[in-house]
Parts: C-alpha cells; structure tokens; sequence
C-alpha cells in the first residue's frame, strides 16, 4: 500500500510527508492486537463449531445425516457472510470500523448460544448423558444464537488479515518483505486458538457440559475485541474507496453502451487520471493496462460527447483502472473455483471425521478422549508446519526456484491441493480397516469398536500440511491480486470457497444418501455406522480432489499477475512473478 493512501479513522491523512508518523504506527508494532484478536476469536469460533455436529444430534435428537447437513449448512453461511462485511469495508465503514461492529454482534451471538445451552427452559431436556430431546422452540433460540454468529464472523473474515496485511507499506520493500511473512504468523495465530478449542474446550463440553463449553468461547470473544481496541493508537487505516459494485456495474453497462466502439490502437488514449494524479478511486493506486478481456476496455474510450459535457458520467466512461478492477475479479474466478473441493475435503473434519470417531474406541487408558478432540492434531500440524515453511522450506525451494517466496502463490496452492487427497485416502483406509473388525468380529451393533481412534491421526495431520500450502497461498494470493480498494471484498470472495465446500459436503450427503439407501439399504452414511460405507464417500472426495487438480492446473497456467503503477517511480509494480 503506498504511503499517500494512508488515512487516520476518521479520513484525515495519518502520516503523509510525516516519516516520523509512519514509524510510529503499523508494521509488527501493530500486528499483535490483530493476531491476538484472531488468535481469541478463532478460539471462540472453533471451540463452538468443532463439536457441533454432536451438539446437534445429541442434545437436539437429530439423525447423522440430518446433523451433518445443518452443520455444513450453518459453517457454509458463516463463510458467505463475508461478502456483506467485505462490501461494507471497502465502500462505506472502512475495516477497522467493520471489525469492531461486527465483532460485538458476534459476542452477542455467543452469550445467547450460552444461555440457550445452560438456562432451564432453554436448553435442551435430558434423560440421561447424551440423550437428550429439544421442543421447537429451544431449538430456534439455539439456530438464533448460531446465526448471529455466523453475521458476526461475516464482518471480521473478509477484513482482519486485509487489516493486517495493511499494516505494512507495499511501496517499502523492508515492509513488502515482512507483509509476506504476516500471512504465515497470521494463519499461525488462527490455529493456536484452534489447538485450544480443539483440546480444552471440547473435553468442557464433553464431560462439564454445554453451558460452560459455550461460555468459555463467548468470554474468548469478549477479549478478542479487547486485544483489537487495545491496538487502536498504533494501526494505519485506508480509507474506503466507494461501492466496489457499483464501479464493477458502471464499467459493464459503459461497455455495452460502447459496443459499436472501435477500440485504439494506441492504448495510452484510453481514458485514466493525469500521469502525476493519483487514482480516481479513493485509497487504490492506479493498475497498468492489460490486453485480456478487451471488450471492458470500451468502456474507457473517450468520445466526443464524453468530452463536451463539462463532467464526467461514470455510467459513460470509466478510467483504465476502474475497467482493470474488473478484469482483475473476473481473471481470478477460475482460481477461485477451484478452491471450493478442497474446502470440501477441510470440512470434513468437523463433520465426517467425528462421525467415524464415534464408532471407534476414544479411551487413552481410562481417560475418555471427546471424538471432535482429534481435530488438535490438524492443528498441530499447522502449527508445526507454519515456521517449517516459513524459515526452513522457502529458503532451501528459493536456491531451485530463484523466486523470493520459494514457490509463487499458485505454486504454494497446488501444492496443497495434491497433500489433500491423499488425506481423504487416509481416511478411507482407516474405515475399510475398522469395518473389516467389525464383520469379522461381528460388532455390527457395538460403536465401541476395538480400534483406537488415534488410527484417524494421519488424515488430520495430512489436512493441517494441505492447509499451510493451499489456504495460506489462497490469503496471500487473493490480498496481492485484489485491486487495493477491493481487498476486503476479494478476501471475502476466497473465503466463499468455504462456505460453498461446506454447501457441496452437504449436497454430496444428500445425493448419496439418497441413491445409497434405495431397496431399504442403510446407505453409505448410516446411523448405525457399521452397517454404512463411510469409506466410499471418502474415496468420491478424493477422487473428486484429483480432477480438481487437473482443473487448477489448467485455469493457473493461463493466469496473469496483476501488475500495479507506483506514483512515486512511474512503474510497474507486480504483485508476484508466475
């Protein structure tokens, strides 16, 4: 982000020709409260989601596949949600006022969660642990409460590591630098909070109950927005740049109004701000012209009657950089896409992984482990992989590669895409295995299994190395790609590929279970899970991995990198090389 785009949070210029302002607020100084507010609120959003799926067919009485499907429904909506965040940053609020306001919806959400798992009345009524029944109307508290939640991260995600990542100066290359290692500390940050939720906060709502294990993520929340307002004197802001939408439609409709339009040879008479100005849109520096998608390009031919009427109808002539923001979306819907089996095969720790677990043995000597717990071992991986990638493997790729991150963004995520399917084959041998003792056994109707669950370690340790290669190449790319002033609204737009692995995970069940339980079968995904064939639908997920793949291959060898124009050397700046 260059130095002039630097606005304080009320609009007013934070250090412009101040170098001295400009040490005293972003870089690492600021980072801390950002990764700490990430750090709880992941902690919160984990610790209440990891062991949803029981939650639901628990304590509300629901059927396997109908609680598989709410949980990817609800988790699939928490990771469209962010459009709206990201629409509301980049236009109108700017991020930091996005984060805070939806960060105190989102405690709102967990306090009511807690309540609607603890006070009489509310929560669900039990016979006995585990079994449990739930009257319509306890059952809509507690989908209020997650809702809420889900509005609450739409606000945040799409915004907190663009926050971050604004902390540093792209027209600085000391800063550029470090900006580049933010995002790996950032997803590091992310799975400290999970390895906490995945280990302490299931095993409370396992053997101490709901309320608590549903209190201690709302108070994770409460100091979350307190780390982020504690930062508030050290962060640099950028300014809103105006509806990000209405810029993308104004460049459609001027050049379907251009149509007939012929196009210069000369590229430089296409219509932009003077060579010393700065971009039109607030807070976005200008983007280089570029010969894909030519037809948006009319849209920016200046005609006689654009000249004559005194101002400018941005309805009727948009600038280059306007048109190039367009085309920049557009150029990364195909990487986006291909996003979407992988989050597919992620989701699949909170909802099938735990399913298998519940017909597996889950003691360590007479200590019961909860099913959702395993999930720290994909965090551990994480956690682990994080430094490895950052300080060992990019220096050691970089002396074969040359590049200056090792791998380049699209390299980094197909990487990360050929790690993920061997964690669905993972998974589907530890099923055949586990199946095989009950049929020799015949433990058709036991679902304590003599197979330890700790058999399941590898396919989550295997997600947690996918994760550090693909999501975090997915947060770098997404940010570097984006026109600055649509960074939130890109960040929002890869988080989709969540929300949309989550609807397909819960699609996929629905189309299985309907073609598997025809002629009275009980179907792959059974409620007696040793009558199912879990494994098949493990092995559908990696064979669908595999083609995605393919299809990656072919959309990121035809990408370009976007390249922007520095004002202060006139030049092109790339974002990365291929």
């Amino acid at each position: 982000m260059a130095e002039e785009d630097i606005y304080t949070k009320d609009g007013t210029v934070d250090y412009r020709n101040k170098p001295a302002n400009k040490k005293k607020t972003g870089t690492w100084k600021a980072c801390p409260y950002i990764l700490g507010n990430e750090c709880s609120e992941r902690l919160a959003y984990y610790g209440m989601s990891t062991n949803l799926v029981l939650y639901f067919k628990n304590q509300l009485h629901q059927h396997n596949a109908t609680a598989s499907k709410n949980q990817s429904n609800w988790s699939g909506t928490c990771y469209v949600m962010p459009l709206l965040g990201a629409f509301l940053a980049d236009s109108y609020l700017g991020r930091y006022w996005t984060i805070a306001i939806f960060s105190i919806i989102y405690v709102f959400g967990m306090t009511l969660l807690t309540i609607s798992a603890s006070v009489p009345g509310l929560k669900p009524t039990c016979y006995e642990k585990d079994k449990c029944h739930a009257t319509n109307g306890q059952t809509s508290v507690f989908f209020i409460a997650l809702y809420l939640v889900a509005l609450g991260t739409g606000g945040i995600k799409p915004c907190v590591s663009s926050y971050g990542a604004d902390q540093f100066d792209d027209a600085d290359p000391i800063e550029r630098n470090h900006k580049n290692s933010f995002f790996n500390w950032f997803y590091f940050s992310i799975n400290v909070g999970a390895l906490v939720a995945s280990s302490l906060i299931v095993w409370i709502q396992q053997d101490i109950g709901w309320g608590w294990g549903f209190g201690v993520p709302a108070v994770a929340m409460a100091l979350a927005v307190v780390s982020f307002f504690s930062g508030t004197r050290l962060y640099r802001y950028q300014k809103p740049g105006g509806s990000p939408l209405t810029r993308i439609c104004q460049v459609v409709v001027a050049s379907f109004r251009k149509y007939r339009v012929a196009l210069p040879a000369d590229k430089s008479l296409l219509h932009e701000t003077a060579a010393e100005a700065e971009s039109a849109i607030q807070g976005s520096r200008k983007l280089a012209h570029t010969n894909e998608l030519c037809f948006f390009d009319k849209a920016a031919v200046k005609l006689e009657s654009d000249e004559n009427s005194g101002s400018i109808n941005n309805w009727r002539l948009c600038t280059v950089t306007q048109v190039e923001e367009l085309k920049s979306v557009i150029k990364l819907l195909p990487i986006w896409a291909t996003g979407i089996i992988f989050s597919t095969v992620y989701n699949q720790m909170s909802n099938m992984f735990v399913l298998q677990a519940t017909y597996m043995d889950t003691h360590l000597g007479k200590f019961r482990i909860p099913e959702a717990s395993l999930s720290v071992f994909d965090t551990v991986a994480v956690i682990l992989w994080v430094p490895i990638y950052d300080r060992m493997l990019i220096p050691f790729v970089r002396k074969f590669t040359g590049h200056k991150n090792g791998l380049t963004q699209l390299q980094r995520m197909g990487t990360g895409l050929v790690i993920s399917v061997f964690a669905m084959v993972s998974a589907a041998i530890v099923e055949v295995v586990r199946l095989g003792i009950v049929r020799r056994h015949n433990y058709y109707n036991t679902t304590n299994v003599p197979m330890s669950v700790f058999w399941q370690i590898p396919q989550y340790m295997i997600v947690g190395c996918a994760e550090v290669f693909t999501l975090i190449g997915q947060l770098e790319f997404f940010y570097d790609q984006a026109p600055d002033s649509m960074r939130s609204l890109c960040a929002a737009l890869s988080l989709t590929t969540t929300a949309l692995g989550s609807y397909v995970s819960s699609f996929l069940v629905t189309v299985v279970t309907d073609i598997s339980t025809r002629n009275g079968k009980p179907g792959w995904i059974a409620d007696n899970q040793n009558r199912g064939k879990l494994h098949y639908f493990f092995l559908l997920l990696a064979i669908l991995s595999v083609l995605n793949f393919f299809a990656f291959l072919a959309v990121a060898k035809r990408y370009k990198y976007k390249k922007a124009i520095n004002k202060d050397s006139a030049a092109m700046v790339p974002a990365d090389d291929k």
